[in-house]
């Protein structure tokens, strides 16, 4: 190992090497608290200037961070917030962990990750470690991070040293979370590759270390389309037992029973969060860069991106079969706008379409969400920011032609919503799991 990686080391065993994360977001904020607890001095970077003094006033925006974890952190001194990223020289190790969504053509956008190792090249220094944490194609760190950090004239594995890491965030999960969620690690090479272990064995339970940083790369790509793909094989069977008058969700549950073979994922209205709806895309346009077509993974995405269509059409004929009226005109109280139970993320959230195609059609659409009290600015869905949440009574419920179950959060009074709609669309079982059996709650 280089002498300067084994002092790089050394620092972060001793806890005082000061951590940088660039982007303090669902993954970064609860990243930085982590290591933070593990006993390291933490400055976090990011654009939003907003952001930056929420967090520096002890005002959490994740639900499971809280304001006195937080004050905690600020009052001890330990944690600080900027904007002022001419400050990125002041850490040992700088860890990126920003967002890459797709293009409105479903290819990779890299410009937060280019845009933070541009502001690092700037201020980069001999010693320090850069680790990324933001899902990409194999490639990413080594192809597109390194080039322009060693532009300064600066040598990864001599001056500095590179890592990816990706980020295994759950947001809601009550099971798992930073600390206890094993951590992949991979080096450009073994300098790097012991730093980087160091660095995470002392912020989380367990590490893995892979070989190089494309496995590593590779690694959160397939996490994630396993996922997607068993999501659109259950959502597709989904369609195909409706038709017979099979319950996918009895059989579901009956099939987990096996001790073998077989696990258990449930249908839904379409894709949320940032990982799953896009990070598949991410392989299959890389492989086209090897003359590869990725027709399984495509054909998956294809199925998860046409389930709110699916869900609406159902919604339609489940107005026309009760009431003998269509969309058009009807109000529509969609419940969850969040991607996911019991979070507040929105990102890339199946009930904004649900939304949009509803209204497409002529619907009145109002939601309710508890974790969601006013519907946030996306780029995708501008329309719908700064709608508001409405409050949840009987004589509100009343007033829709049908509520259209999205999110099934916990917190949501389904009995309430059973015995006061006039008719239920219910997309995650919500009603089903507890008991709750109407002529007027259809499964979609």
């Amino acid at each position: 190992m280089h002498t300067s990686a084994s002092n790089l080391r050394s620092l972060i065993e001793d806890r005082t090497a000061r951590i940088g994360v660039i982007g303090l977001g669902y993954v970064g904020m609860p990243l930085a608290m982590a290591a933070l607890e593990g006993g390291f001095r933490i400055l976090g970077f990011d654009t939003n200037a907003e952001r930056v003094a929420q967090i520096n006033r002890g005002e959490s925006f994740i639900a499971h961070i809280s304001d006195e974890r937080l004050l905690g952190a600020l009052k001890n001194g330990r944690l600080e917030a900027t904007a002022d990223f001419d400050r990125l020289s002041e850490p040992d190790v700088l860890i990126i962990a920003v967002p890459t969504p797709l293009s409105k053509y479903r290819e990779p956008d890299l410009s937060f990750v280019v845009n933070s190792t541009q502001a690092i090249a700037k201020k980069l220094r001999t010693g320090q470690l850069i680790v990324l944490e933001s899902t990409s194609y194999p490639g990413t760190t080594r192809q597109v991070m390194k080039p322009i950090l060693e532009a300064t004239g600066l040598v990864s594995g001599k001056d500095f040293y590179l890592a990816f890491s990706p980020e295994r965030e759950d947001p809601g999960n009550q099971n798992f979370n930073t600390r206890s969620i094993p951590k992949v690690v991979a080096g450009e090479d073994e300098g790097a590759l012991a730093v980087v272990d160091a660095l995470y064995s002392c912020i989380v339970e367990r590490t893995i270390r892979v070989s190089t940083l494309d496995t590593a790369e590779a690694v959160k790509l397939t996490e994630n389309i396993f996922r997607a793909v068993n999501i659109a094989l259950v959502n597709e069977l989904k369609v195909i037992f409706s038709v017979m008058g099979i319950d996918i969700w009895e059989v579901v549950e009956a099939a987990k029973t096996k001790p073998f073979g077989y696990m258990p994922f449930y249908p839904g209205p379409g894709l949320g969060g940032h990982c799953i709806p896009i990070d598949p895309f991410y392989l299959t346009w890389k492989a086209r860069e090897f003359g590869i077509a990725t027709r399984f993974i495509e054909l998956a995405g294809q199925i998860n991106i046409e389930m709110p269509r699916y869900v609406v059409a159902r919604l339609a004929e489940a107005l026309d079969a009760s009431s003998g009226r269509g969309l058009k005109g009807a109000r529509i109280l969609i419940i969850g706008m969040a991607y996911k139970k019991n979070v507040e993320d929105t990102r890339e959230s199946a009930s904004l379409v649900l939304a949009e195609l509803a209204e497409e059609r002529g619907a009145i659409v109002e939601y309710h969400d508890p974790f969601v009290p006013v519907i946030p600015q996306t780029r995708a869905h501008a329309a719908l920011a700064g709608r508001r949440s409405i409050a949840l009574t009987k004589d509100a419920i009343g007033l829709y032609d049908a509520t259209l179950i999205a999110t099934d959060h916990d917190v949501i009074d389904y009995a309430l919503l059973a015995k006061f709609s006039k008719l239920v669309i219910d997309t995650r079982n919500a009603c089903g799991r507890r008991g709750l059996v109407e002529d007027w709650i259809v499964k979609a």
